[in-house]
């Protein structure tokens, strides 16, 4: 590697939004070394599903408006 173009690479506690803290390492740059984050696997709707149960009703209600009768 080259010396001197590189990010520092150091330790950060990344805080989910309820609250359980993971550390690792990472090139972000944070004042005191911690990253809190409003989304994670518990409340984003990819997971949670909750769009995509919203996302169906639209799909049926289109259907029904556009099908020939």
């Amino acid at each position: 590697m080259k010396q001197g173009i590189h990010p520092d690479y150091k330790e950060v506690t990344v805080v989910l939004s309820d609250g359980s803290e993971i550390k690792t390492r990472s090139t972000i740059n944070t004042k005191d070394g911690v990253y809190k984050t409003e989304i994670d696997s518990k409340n984003h709707p990819f997971y949670t599903k909750k769009a995509f149960t919203a996302k169906a009703g639209r799909v049926d209600r289109f259907k029904r408006m556009y099908t020939k009768k």
